[in-house]
C-alpha cells in the first residue's frame, strides 16, 4: 500500500509557473502509475496528466505544452511542472496512484476509477 502527499501549491499570477510534488511512502513505488487530477470550485474532478511505471506520459489536451509530468523513483516522487498558468487552472490538485499491473489500459489512466490511492490535495490559485 502506498500513501501520497502533495505539495507545492500556492498563489501565482497568470503566466507564472508552479511545480507540484507528489511524494509517496510505501514499497515499490516504481511499480505504480501516477496521475494528477484537479477539482475547481463547484466542478467535478478532472484528469490532468498521468505517468506509467516506465515513464510513458499522458495529458489532457488543454494542458499539453503547458504542463509536464515526470517521476523520480529514487525519491519516490512524481512532479507536475505547470507553466503559463491561467486563472482557469485554479483548483485543488490531487495525485493518485495504482499498481501498473492493475491498470486495465493506458487510456484508463485518465479515469478516477482506475486509482486506488489518493493524496489530500494541494490548492493552486492563479490570479489574473
Amino acid at each position: 500500500q502506498v500513501q501520497l502527499a502533495e505539495s507545492g501549491g500556492g498563489l501565482v499570477q497568470a503566466g507564472g509557473s508552479l511545480r507540484l510534488s507528489c511524494a509517496a511512502s510505501g514499497p515499490d513505488f516504481s511499480s505504480y502509475a501516477v496521475g494528477w487530477f484537479r477539482q475547481a470550485p463547484g466542478k467535478e474532478r478532472t484528469f490532468v496528466a498521468a505517468i506509467t511505471w516506465s515513464g510513458g506520459t499522458y495529458y489532457d489536451d488543454s494542458m499539453k505544452g503547458r504542463f509536464t509530468i515526470a517521476r523520480d523513483n529514487a525519491k519516490n516522487t512524481v512532479y507536475l511542472q505547470m507553466n503559463s498558468l491561467k486563472s482557469e487552472d485554479t483548483a485543488v490538485y490531487y495525485c493518485a496512484a495504482e499498481l501498473q499491473d492493475k491498470v486495465i489500459a493506458t487510456s484508463a489512466l485518465r479515469e478516477e476509477y482506475e486509482y486506488d490511492y489518493w493524496g489530500q490535495g494541494t490548492q493552486v490559485t492563479v490570479s489574473s
